[in-house]
């Protein structure tokens, strides 16, 4: 169900902003939404109502959203999908409900698609949190920004910050909804539409967000994140190379520490190459201290607790993601293996 206020008549741009019990966060973001630098009545703003059950939907249209959208909840695919089904600009601009975007976000978003080679474009974050673990993430996403900022052309765009033609959405079938949560649905559909054209990074279309703010949620966040790839490496294998926003590093230090720990455990059990096996694994600590030390030189400058915690929290953050990485891995093609059982597909060998 659709609940419109009013049909604007000259729209360019949809805004699509998927919400599922944000009735204390959904309010600031529309807010900013509707006082955006670009005309009023070029845009609309479209809030996706995912089964809240909490004043979600009310909230957001005192904020003044054009329209809310009523759904079922089926996670944040699906709400974007139905936002998009239901969107009447060419473009369609997305953020999350715990987001703020910036006066000029819609305008320096859509600029790009001025070049009709643009098929989408992805903005930054920001935050003004000051717990050492949400500035160690500010400062993780900057640093990707960075090397992004110097590539002519991107192929990764999170949802926090992103616009489409809406064609492409429409021709794409939208985000895959095989992703239940918050994960990497955005960056499955990114990876198809940058095989279409350009994705352009847009760094001064920026929102701000809330970062988390304890080490334990930055963790848990990364196991998921880790799990769910997987499932993304098994449906697009060409990516699990690298993609121009993941730290290139990463996958070196998921083996460096695996070798850490399968090298540990072994001079454990063995008493007689005890010292050859442990004397590996300091190597591979040392190796791994390596791959933490342009990020630490470059933080420095910045933040001398978040370069000093560094090398532990990446550490800690290779463990549990290749750890979710592994696991989904397993549970993902074990799944992949029986559907093509089932429907008499080819298997991988």
């Amino acid at each position: 169900m659709v609940m419109r206020k009013q049909a604007r008549q000259d729209v360019r741009y949809s805004v699509v902003v998927p919400a599922y019990q944000a009735e204390d966060i959904v309010g600031p973001c529309v807010a900013a939404l509707v006082a955006q630098s670009v005309p009023r009545d070029s845009y609309e703003v479209l809030v996706v109502d995912d089964g809240s059950t909490d004043q979600t939907a009310a909230v957001a249209s005192a904020a003044g959203a054009d329209a809310v959208l009523h759904v079922p909840h089926g996670g944040p695919a699906a709400a974007r999908n139905a936002g998009v089904a239901a969107a009447r600009g060419e473009i369609v601009l997305m953020t999350d409900a715990d987001c703020v975007p910036s006066k000029g976000w819609i305008a320096a978003m859509v600029a790009p698609f001025a070049d009709p080679q643009v098929m989408g474009t992805k903005g930054s974050y920001r935050t003004k949190q000051r717990p050492w673990v949400a500035r160690l993430v500010q400062l993780e996403y900057e640093i990707r920004y960075e090397r992004m900022a110097r590539l002519p052309s991107i192929d990764f765009i999170d949802t926090y910050a992103a616009a489409y033609r809406r064609h492409v959405l429409v021709e794409e079938q939208g985000f895959n909804t095989i992703y239940p949560m918050a994960s990497v649905e955005d960056v499955d559909l990114s990876f198809r539409v940058a095989r279409r054209g350009r994705l352009i990074f847009v760094p001064e279309a920026w929102v701000w967000h809330r970062h988390p703010a304890t080490l334990n949620a930055y963790l848990r966040r990364k196991a998921l994140y880790g799990y769910w790839r997987a499932l993304l490496y098994i449906k697009q294998p060409d990516k699990a190379a690298g993609d121009s926003h993941t730290d290139p590093m990463l996958k070196v230090q998921f083996v460096l520490v695996a070798v850490m720990a399968i090298l540990g455990v072994l001079g454990l059990l063995s008493r007689a190459a005890r010292r050859w096996l442990w004397g590996g694994a300091g190597a591979a600590v040392g190796a791994f201290g390596v791959t933490t030390w342009p990020f630490v030189r470059w933080a420095w400058p910045r933040d001398r607790t978040v370069a000093l915690l560094w090398p532990g929290v990446v550490w800690l953050r290779a463990l549990v993601q290749g750890t979710g990485l592994a696991l989904g891995l397993v549970v993902h093609g074990r799944r992949k293996l029986r559907r093509d059982d089932r429907t008499g597909a080819a298997t991988p060998t």
